[in-house]
């Protein structure tokens, strides 16, 4: 973590209302434990934020476009490798399966060596797992291109859960869920590349060598793409701002890092019942969007056989739809601060979308699917940004990192299980069972989302900190002013 120093009151102070005694335990205290020296004048915006946010955008965008580029022409690969559907699907899970067991060391990482190094190791990666593919293009080498896609899968463990702490690192408090749903933007978008080129690139052709040409020509671009990414960010990405952009950053800050513990850190997050409550709640709903774009060439194609083509742009309109919900959610929230209405909102209107697809989608009018896959993907993937924004919130000053990567963890084993088990209710019932299947969770998701406290923790730091500095300004304004009287009597 970052340089921290102890403040002038001999405590540690950990988050508002909270410090931290010698045993490493929370001990309640007023909020005016903020020291003083907390003042504005300690805080500073730098323009290089921006293009901070960008790249991490970018090798995001890269590395999820990879995710969804075998899922959205599942029939195409199936032909082209000989494996079965499951198998294909197996090229969008190890996604959601690698997550799980690399998210605690990564995160751990994140800790001791900083945003430099894990954006050093996920462009790396990514880069390496996009030339592993490229070698993959023989009938008989799927096990190469799925060699690339865990490559690749390793490096989103170092993208997934960043957003909300590049935000919080460069940006300030007024800023920060905008910046926040920025980084979630270059994950959407590269979904949305990935539904969108992939079918356009890669025609359903029988002749298998024109077709292995074709899935070349994708993969190189894709490699090119992620070589020039990597480049930039090995001269470009830097650490943290020199002085940082928010009075919460300068009180983590002044945190001693030698009694940091990031197991102990867990396991505050684990007695923390909000989290908790949210913990479950975004598994569910991300969840849902994973099995959903997985499975999405597998819907079109029962209802409307030979359109992969609109298969992919009926992705690309869920995505998209998401990249505008969440921008305006990230704004809206730096505006309101409403993070458990907006939340709540926004969840309620996502388990009315899936409901609307899901009784929609066989009526046979392709622009019906376009309509609702938007509506559905506005909320669905718009609320990405504001789990991560309320965890960071409920669980302040604990690293955004843990949080953000706790929430994926959840997401990851979520969609990994509604994906198996909605392709195996598609495959014996119908897709209309299959997403119903998910309507019911996403229900149970609303109902808990409901019953979690809103303990704004690093809104009421920021808030507290201002405040004393607002009065420190009062008083020597004042103390200014009573000299000056002074002096005019003399």
């Amino acid at each position: 973590m970052c340089e921290k120093s102890d403040n002038h009151f001999g405590m540690d102070v950990l988050e508002t209302g909270q410090t931290k005694n010698t045993d490493g335990n929370f001990d309640q205290v007023e909020i005016s434990a903020f020291p003083n020296t907390v003042s504005s004048s300690n805080t500073r915006l730098y323009r290089r934020r921006w293009l901070i946010v960008f790249l991490f955008s970018s090798y995001s965008l890269c590395n999820a476009f990879q995710w969804i580029q075998y899922g959205i022409i599942n029939n195409i690969f199936m032909k082209f490798y000989n494996v079965s559907s499951f198998a294909v699907d197996w090229l969008s899970m190890v996604y959601m399966l690698t997550y799980i067991p690399f998210i605690f060391p990564v995160t751990w990482l994140l800790e001791r060596k900083g945003l430099r190094v894990i954006a050093l190791f996920a462009a790396s990666i990514n880069c390496v797992g996009t030339w592993i593919k490229v070698a993959s293009v023989q009938p008989n080498l799927f096990w190469v291109t799925m060699l690339g896609q865990f490559a690749c899968s390793c490096a989103q463990v170092f993208i997934l859960g960043m957003p909300s702490q590049v935000a919080s690192v460069w940006f300030g408090s007024d800023e920060v869920s905008t910046a926040c749903a920025i980084g979630v933007f270059g994950n959407q978008l590269g979904i949305a590349i990935g539904f969108l080129i992939p079918p356009v690139l890669v025609p359903n052709v029988d002749d298998v060598n024109e077709l292995a040409q074709h899935i070349s020509v994708m993969f190189y671009i894709t490699a090119a793409v992620a070589s020039v990414i990597f480049l930039l960010v090995v001269f470009v990405f830097q650490e943290k701002p020199e002085i940082p952009p928010s009075l919460a950053q300068v009180a983590l800050r002044d945190m001693p890092t030698a009694e940091y513990s990031y197991l102990a850190s867990i396991a505050r997050l684990l007695r923390n019942k909000p989290f908790i409550l949210l913990l479950i709640s975004y598994g569910l709903n991300v969840g849902c969007f994973y099995a959903v774009s997985t499975l999405l060439n597998r819907m079109i194609m029962e209802h409307y056989p030979g359109e992969e083509v609109n298969a992919g742009r009926i992705g690309l309109t869920l995505v998209i739809a998401g990249v505008a919900g969440s921008l305006i959610c990230g704004i809206w929230l730096d505006k309101t601060k409403t993070y458990k209405q907006t939340t709540l909102s926004v969840y309620l209107l996502s388990f009315v979308g899936m409901v609307i697809y899901t009784f929609t989608l066989n009526l046979g009018h392709l622009w019906v699917v376009f309509l609702t896959s938007g509506a559905l993907g506005f909320f669905m993937t718009g609320y990405l940004p504001l789990g991560f924004e309320f965890a960071v919130e409920l669980t302040y000053p604990e690293s955004e990192g843990t949080s953000s990567g706790l929430l994926n963890c959840s997401a990851q084993m979520f969609g990994i299980a509604f994906t198996i088990i909605q392709g195996k209710i598609i495959d014996h019932f119908s897709t209309l069972a299959g997403n119903i299947f998910l309507c019911v969770f996403l229900f149970i998701g609303s109902i808990m989302t409901a019953f979690i406290k809103s303990d704004l923790r690093r809104l009421k730091a920021n808030t507290q900190s201002q405040t004393e500095v607002n009065a420190d300004s009062s008083a020597h304004s004042q103390d200014a002013k009573s000299l000056s009287v002074k002096e005019v009597k003399m």
